[in-house]
């Protein structure tokens, strides 16, 4: 195929291909081996899952739309608005399968007194206290509208809920909306009698006659419309002399502003209504979605605070709690242990403490001379941030690059950076156009006249929430060269310079891709020359054109290619004679899948890297990426044991299909294998005492390989 004409026999558009791994999302809310509660926590991240693509994805095709040039999907041929209407067909069936599996859920936690009522079925001391709490605590912080010739529809902010009504008087049509206040409450907890709710919205829905009391009520439901927040801010036309931070903040009010892209309704809302809306809103009726469930399910985690502890016992997981990892001692400091040997942390299980320890020792370490890390996300509390500002005020050179347009946690990131300014650190923003994703530490040390780097690179971000929920690699080295080039990236960009050339790191956006297509090469050519050629990968997303036609091209050549890809994934596998060497599997289970892994060849001479980027267009060519690659031995081994479980899962795994579906990994007979689960045991088994350090990793290979099958034949 011609550069302008692209192979379509083995790509799927990116969006279709998202909401296959979203609908294998709420295929773990089916699973009747996932505890209940857990399954209902399945469904709520469904939910949210879907509300973020509409935002974002469909914000941005819905973009495109209104760009005079023409503009074709390099991996499916389709339209801006071809692509929308294939997802707007696409999303409807999902709220009907979500709907039934909702009612399932319910239905099920109702045996356990965990019951969601309807007003119909509150007996009267319930009825009562719901009539006292609308008067008493809802109706006087609503503002209710009517919407006619004199009053303007309202401002709806994204899924934010609201009531809407067809309302009539003296033979005349208007409409009403009731905003629900973002102050309230979720639900209301019935009774100490188990846990029995009633949601907000629906308490305001039964008392709309008497907020409209003027007025008879033909119909109403409660809506939410969800909003296009897909800005892009170094798009945006700002004066560079004005203060980042300040033009920011002028961007999230303008988030909440966007047009609408989808607009979801729950109940019994009459035609005449829902064309008002529409009309108002500027949507055709496929962006309009009926659910039976609630539109909000965030309340489910409010839900979950509220078990008791033998419901909490029977409904959810057993509580996991990160281990120390094997090899490195609780009682010594981590920095002499570092520069001895290569640690690498296993999110979530192993804690992020060895890290966070790292980094507060080096705050007051007198040999060290500075600290220099990328910062994308944190949590609302961070430690790592008092380290850092301690750091400073103990005279140390900190700097931080902090990305103020992390998409949803740029308000966090802006306080942040607040704070260490205030503590003295260096705080710079990164590069117009670019954001940077790295997750990259240096600490720089002066021993005994010489310079030592202890550099960290972790394919996730410094997040101490997160690191207990998502899976992910963190590596601390004092590997010389490594440190060299670490110290090279941080000074190239704090004079904002992406041309920088490294022996060891591969950093987008100029250095990653080419050595990533290089290395794919490399395998093609052993191939072609009869040697055997491998090549697996572990990441997020898969939707860069140009590596997937490398990738279609080494496996044509003979390579045999294993991708383990959680989300999307546009290349599809098994397409004979293009990519039919190629096997691509999705782990969705109890922790969010998320480090990025390449492996070139086996063995020995195997190229092993770990890093911040998925094989996406926006990170290989528009973000500030680091893969590091693993030169220590026994963290090669403990790599490759990794991904050996990994391959090994037939629990949680899906393989997909060449159509772009996913199916069970079909079933040849071997022991059942849940590579988290699998992680979980290790962990727990591997965490040493109190005490020295225990035998590194290598010494510990066959311990692994020996756990490993003992849990397998278990299983």
């Amino acid at each position: 195929m011609s550069e302008h004409q692209p192979d379509y026999s083995y790509t799927q558009e990116r969006e279709l291909s998202w909401l296959r791994f979203n609908e294998r999302v709420m295929e773990e809310a089916r699973d009747e081996t996932v505890p209940l509660f857990e399954r209902l926590k399945f469904t709520a991240i469904f939910t949210s899952n879907l509300d973020e693509f509409f935002m974002i994805r469909v914000g941005s095709i819905y973009d495109l739309t209104l760009v005079k040039k023409a503009h074709v999907d390099n991996k499916s041929g389709l339209t801006p608005a071809q692509q929308l209407s294939a997802i707007f067909q696409a999303v409807g069936p999902l709220y009907k399968q979500r709907d039934k599996l909702m009612a399932q859920l319910e239905t099920r936690l109702r045996s356990c007194n965990i019951c969601s009522l309807s007003m119909a079925e509150l007996d009267v001391k319930e009825r009562k206290q719901c009539d006292r709490y609308f008067r008493d605590y809802i109706l006087p912080i609503l503002s209710p509208q009517v919407v006619d010739t004199l009053h303007p529809f309202p401002h709806l902010p994204s899924k934010s809920l609201n009531i809407a009504v067809e309302l009539r008087r003296e033979g005349e049509t208007s409409f009403g909306v009731v905003p629900i206040p973002r102050s309230l409450p979720p639900f209301l907890r019935l009774s100490e009698r188990g846990l029995r709710y009633i949601l907000t919205e629906q308490i305001v829905l039964e008392h709309v006659g008497e907020i409209f009391d003027q007025y008879q009520v033909v119909s109403g439901a409660v809506i939410a419309v969800t909003r296009n927040a897909d800005i892009s801010p170094e798009d945006e036309d700002y004066d560079v002399n004005d203060d980042y931070r300040q033009h920011m903040r002028k961007v999230l009010k303008k988030r909440s502003r966007l047009a609408p892209v989808r607009l979801e309704v729950q109940g019994s809302a009459s035609d005449t209504l829902l064309d008002c809306l529409c009309r108002r809103l500027s949507l055709s009726k496929e962006q309009v979605f009926r659910s039976k469930s609630p539109l909000v399910l965030s309340y489910v985690y409010t839900l979950e605070g509220l078990l008791p502890e033998e419901s909490r016992t029977a409904l959810c997981y057993p509580p996991f709690t990160p281990k120390a990892p094997a090899g490195l001692a609780r009682n010594e400091k981590l920095i002499p242990q570092v520069l001895r040997r290569d640690a690498l942390l296993f999110y979530p299980f192993h804690s992020m403490d060895p890290f966070l320890r790292l980094v507060k020792e080096a705050a007051n370490d007198p040999a060290v001379l500075s600290i220099k890390i990328t910062i994308y996300r944190l949590a609302s509390k961070a430690k790592l941030i008092e380290y850092l500002a301690a750091a400073a005020e103990n005279g140390k050179d900190v700097t931080v690059l902090m990305e103020l347009r992390a998409r949803f946690d740029e308000q966090n990131n802006i306080q942040w950076a607040e704070r260490l300014e205030e503590a003295g650190c260096t705080v710079i923003y990164g590069f117009e156009g670019f954001k940077v994703h790295s997750k990259i530490c240096l600490i720089t040390r002066r021993e005994r006249g010489h310079i030592q780097h202890i550099t960290q690179v972790g394919t996730g971000n410094y997040n101490e929430k997160t690191a207990k929920l998502y899976t992910d690699l963190c590596l601390m080295t004092a590997n010389p060269a490594i440190g060299a080039d670490a110290a090279a990236f941080f000074q190239n960009i704090s004079i904002a310079n992406l041309d920088g050339e490294y022996r060891h790191l591969l950093v987008a956006p100029n250095g990653l891709k080419p050595r990533l297509m290089a290395l794919i090469d490399g395998e093609t050519t052993k191939a072609r020359a009869g040697h055997p050629a491998h090549i697996f990968i572990k990441c997020n997303s898969v939707t860069d054109r140009e590596l997937i036609d490398k990738l279609s091209e080494a496996s044509q050549a003979g390579v045999d290619i294993v991708m383990n890809v959680r989300g999307i994934c546009c290349l599809r596998p098994g397409v004979p004679g293009k990519t039919d060497r190629i096997k691509v599997f999705s782990i969705v289970g109890r922790f969010l899948e998320h480090p990025r892994i390449f492996v070139f060849g086996t063995g020995p001479e195997a190229k092993v890297y770990i890093g911040s980027a998925d094989l996406m267009t926006r990170n290989t060519e528009h973000r500030v990426e680091i893969a590091c690659p693993i030169l220590d031995q026994a963290i090669r081994q403990q790599i490759f044991h990794y991904v050996d479980v990994l391959r090994s899962d037939n629990v949680k795994a899906r393989l997909m299909c060449s159509d772009g579906h996913y199916c069970h990994v079909p079933d040849h007979g071997e022991p059942p294998v849940d590579a988290q689960a699998v992680f979980m045991a290790e962990a727990a088994d591997q965490e040493p005492p109190e005490g020295p350090a225990l035998p590194a990793p290598a010494e510990r290979k066959g311990l692994l390989s020996a756990l490993s099958r003992r849990l397998f034949r278990q299983k």
